[in-house]
This record gives structure tokens, C-alpha cells and sequence, in this order.
């Protein structure tokens, strides 16, 4: 008699242990983030703001529990380090990080790579994003969710990029009152609008808050779930959407 498979445990399931970014420390604490030695944690990542010589924006990760760190063209080290304790509050009210994004020109390729290193496929999205891009590809790394991206056709071909790497590209953070959060951030926050997860809202990180990777804050998965909960108003229109 069969069994259903079971989820990984903690021990064995891919989880990140570090994001490096190359970004000085105090742009991040001028945004309302904790910021110790270098180091803001957020959930149970270490982001690692090793400065503005350390490359261009997301330079790399550590994955714990990884079969081996060939991922098409993603920076990755391998970590032992244990998980650590809870991270320390935020004024700005940033809990964790929602999801990474990871663009790819050759998303099948990519799939392919990040699963031979152990990571679990979750599900491939074969719906174009507002930006274009046609489909998205989706794994757990523990509390986290990976995005790997397909760039759009039209702007691979253009650019000769199809055997070119995957590439880090952004990070979208879940707070606890978004609202809050971009009237404190002001002129560094564009406006918020609904996202793509059903009962979320967004709102996007502008250049002139400083930060060398594009961040996105995003309502948390709890709103979300209260939202669902809510009966819908007239005409059939969910409440975060009027």
C-alpha cells in the first residue's frame, strides 16, 4: 500500500541561509530597517550588505542542504549554518522576505538546474506578467518563496541572451501594515495597487530610496486571508480591488 509523499523536514528541505547585496548598510537603516554590524535579518534570512564594491545589486546566496551549487549561473555557496533565532523588529514594520526574484532567459533550463540541486518545484505559472514576461516558475525554500522569471522573447532575441545565465534580480518584503509603511517611507514609495496574489496589495520601492536591488512591500499573507474571509461588496467586487 502507497503513502502520500510527505514534505521535506526541516533538516533536509533547501532553505537560505544568506542574500548578499551590494548595498551600504546605512541605506537600509534609513529606511526603517534594524541594521547590526552590516547584517539586517529579515524572517529567518540573513541579507549581508557587504557594500557598493562588493558587484551590483544581488550578488549572490547561501542555501543550506543543497545538492551542489552549479545553478545556472546563480552566485551560491553552500551553508552548515544553523537557522537563527527570530529576527529583531523593523520600524518600518517588514516581517520577512515574501518572495526573490530570479530572471531567467531559458526558464526550463533554470528548472531544470535548481532541481538537480534539491530545490522543489512547486508550480509553473504559464501567465504573462504585467511586465511582459510569459511565464514563472516557483519553488520553497523554507518560509521563502523563489520566482525564476522568463524574460520576455522579443527581448532575449534583441540582446543575442538566450545562453546567457540566470541572473538575482529583486526582493519582494511582506509587512505588517502597508499602509503604514509607505506613508513613512513618502517620496521613496510609489503607490500602492493590487498585486498579483489574490487579496494583496503592493507598493514598489522608487530609486531615490537608494538600494541597489528593486524591492517591492507587499500587504502580509494574514491580510490576504482576512480578505478572502470578507463577503464580497455589491456587484461581486472584492473590497482591496474598489
Amino acid at each position: 500500500m502507497s503513502s502520500a509523499p510527505r514534505e521535506p523536514s526541516e533538516s533536509t528541505a533547501v532553505t537560505i541561509d544568506e542574500l548578499v547585496l551590494a548595498d551600504e548598510p546605512e541605506c537600509w537603516a534609513a529606511l526603517g530597517f534594524t541594521v547590526i554590524d552590516g547584517r539586517c535579518q529579515l524572517g529567518r534570512v540573513q541579507l549581508r550588505l557587504a557594500g557598493s564594491t562588493a558587484g551590483r545589486g544581488l550578488v549572490g546566496w547561501s542555501l543550506r542542504a543543497i545538492a551542489h551549487t552549479e545553478l545556472d549561473g546563480l552566485p551560491t555557496a553552500h551553508s552548515d549554518a544553523p537557522v537563527p533565532a527570530a529576527a529583531p523588529a523593523h520600524p518600518n514594520g517588514v516581517l520577512e522576505i515574501d518572495h526573490i526574484v530570479v530572471m531567467s532567459p531559458t526558464l526550463d533550463r533554470t528548472v531544470a538546474a535548481l532541481q538537480t540541486a534539491g530545490l522543489e518545484l512547486r508550480r509553473i505559472r504559464e501567465q504573462p506578467t504585467p511586465a511582459g514576461a510569459p511565464r514563472q516558475a516557483f519553488f520553497r525554500l523554507g518560509a521563502e518563496i523563489l520566482e525564476v522569471v522568463q524574460e520576455p522573447h522579443d527581448v532575449v532575441e534583441r540582446a543575442g541572451a538566450e545562453e546567457w545565465p540566470a541572473h538575482m534580480w529583486g526582493l519582494a518584503l511582506s509587512v505588517e501594515d502597508l499602509d503604514r509603511a509607505v506613508q513613512a517611507l513618502g517620496e521613496n514609495v510609489g503607490s500602492v495597487r493590487a498585486a498579483v496574489q489574490p487579496g494583496r496589495r503592493i507598493a514598489t520601492l522608487r530609486r531615490s530610496a537608494g538600494l541597489a536591488v528593486p524591492v517591492a512591500l507587499m500587504s502580509s499573507r494574514i491580510d490576504a486571508r482576512a480578505s478572502e474571509a470578507q463577503p464580497t461588496r455589491a456587484r461581486g467586487v472584492p473590497r482591496h480591488l474598489e
